[in-house]
């Protein structure tokens, strides 16, 4: 298997929900190494039929892989491996959330559908680049900023839309048959305070 992606979206909903379930999950978390039915059981304190039953539902799902298989006495033990150091959900699994192209573009359910839709579009774009082993051309901002007032704020959000409308007038190109169109996104949030570690 080759190594696992940092981050796999996982949209199809049967998968979704075979990793939402507690168990499955508690199995996946421990496959970020390979192991088999029986490292994992013992890693967990559960029995090594009930893993495998766990782990065959994983592997259907996509979600782990086969590793190697190796002879144990007179077993074949097979070793599986997380396919994802991690896993985000497809929003869409969880209902749609269309973007309003006339929403409110200063409400936080309008960033949430905007997010929403860039987590759906990059993961069918991500499955279609490597179904034709290209690399996916993506750029991505994440920065913190303070302001001194709600004045300032908005100061800073009319400048922003300034430029970026300056940069976006200076390099779209509708003319060129060799084109690619781009989705740019900006949002901004408050940053959220720590959580307490329990």
């Amino acid at each position: 298997m080759a190594d696992p992606h940092p981050v796999e979206v996982v949209s199809d909903q049967g998968a979704a929900l075979t990793m939402l379930n507690a168990t499955r999950l508690r199995v996946l978390q421990t496959l970020d190494e390979p192991g088999s039915a029986s490292t994992v059981a013992k890693r967990l304190g559960m029995p090594r039929q009930r893993v495998n039953y766990h782990l065959r539902q994983l592997e259907a799902a996509g979600l782990v892989a086969l590793v190697e298989e190796r002879r144990k006495g007179n077993c074949t033990e097979r070793v599986m491996q997380a396919t994802a150091r991690g896993y985000v959900v497809d929003p869409a699994m969880l209902g749609q959330l269309d973007v309003d192209p006339a929403g409110d573009r200063l409400s936080a359910t309008y960033l949430v559908s905007v997010l929403a839709r860039g987590v759906r579009e990059i993961a069918r774009l991500r499955r279609l680049a490597a179904g034709a082993q290209k690399q996916l051309p993506t750029l991505t901002l994440d920065t913190e900023i303070a302001f001194g007032s709600s004045a300032a704020q908005a100061r800073f959000a009319e400048d922003l839309v300034a430029a970026v409308n300056d940069v976006i007038a200076r390099h779209h190109d509708e003319t060129s048959p060799r084109r690619r169109r781009f989705r740019v996104v900006l949002g901004s949030y408050p940053v959220p305070p720590k959580e307490a570690k329990s």
